[in-house]
């Protein structure tokens, strides 16, 4: 997965106009209390980012 497939996927999900601003503020624990935009800046692999979004948002299996 690309990083621009991320940001495609979160902005389904969260909206164009609140993505940004929810990765950057939202610390999750399956990210190591990281925020999206410092697990991308630490280099984390963008699918496990991506999967630590999906479980904290509880998307359907359908969106993993």
């Amino acid at each position: 997965m690309r990083e621009t497939e991320l940001w495609r996927r979160l902005e389904s999900q969260l909206g164009e106009d609140y993505v940004r601003s929810w990765a950057s503020s939202q610390v999750m624990a399956d990210l190591g209390g990281r925020t999206v935009t410092e697990a991308l800046d630490d280099g984390l692999e963008i699918k496990s980012i991506w999967r630590a979004c999906w479980a904290f948002l509880e998307l359907p299996d359908r969106e993993r």
